[in-house]
């Protein structure tokens, strides 16, 4: 009967896999996804300025879409992940001449030490970062971007679904805005919305979509 029940059910989708944190899965699920829109509006807003490439941080960079797109870009790019499967998803997509501008690194959000650099991007990493961990996090995040340098990322909201579950790292408007002090906010999109009916496990979102210059 078991069976049956879940073979009536929409099939299991890349938010359920990261709801499980089950990270293989959710890899195959997104692999060959374009880049987030908070890493290229903060590319973008480096070549408006004339600033070519830099050093980047990808924190959780998973399969490597945004690590793609910023070695594309001409970046030189440290990626970080927790799960040691995220690798073999990405490096065999680096194009030969790009790899010797990537450092791959396998740490959790606890241990990442993060050098000095123009961009930290973190792409729905924070929620994953469990909160006794999160303030120290945050303020390597802040020590490392050099002035003028970018934080391109989200920031996931209280009202959020998965901010019942254990571990999780939510914050409400007010907090985001607190943590962004000493950077010029450049974007802060809030998308709060409900999943359609024919997703496996509907949720609702609550998210802060942010790229921040230091001042």
């Amino acid at each position: 009967m078991k069976e049956e029940n879940e073979q009536n059910l929409p099939p299991l989708g890349a938010q359920d896999y990261s709801e499980a944190e089950d990270w293989p899965k959710y890899f195959g699920a997104v692999l060959g996804n374009g880049a987030r829109e908070t890493l290229v509006s903060a590319l973008d807003a480096f070549a408006r300025e004339g600033f070519a490439k830099g050093l980047a941080v990808d924190i959780a960079a998973g399969e490597g879409r945004d690590t793609l797109a910023l070695l594309e870009r001409g970046w030189y790019v440290v990626a970080a992940d927790a799960e040691p499967e995220a690798f073999p998803y990405l490096l065999p997509r680096v194009p030969e001449k790009l790899k010797p501008n990537l450092t791959t690194v396998e740490v959790n959000f606890e241990n990442m030490q993060i050098p000095d650099c123009d961009l930290v991007n973190a792409s729905y990493a924070f929620p994953f970062c469990e909160p006794q961990h999160f303030p120290a996090l945050w303020d390597r995040v802040v020590a490392a971007i050099r002035p003028g340098g970018r934080f391109a990322g989200q920031f996931f909201g209280k009202r959020d679904t998965w901010a019942s579950l254990p571990g999780r790292t939510h914050h409400d408007r007010e907090e985001v805005l607190k943590l962004l002090d000493g950077f010029e906010i450049e974007m802060m999109d809030e998308e709060e919305s409900d999943d359609s009916p024919d997703v496996r496990n509907p949720k609702h979102w609550q998210l802060f979509h942010v790229m921040a210059k230091k001042k």
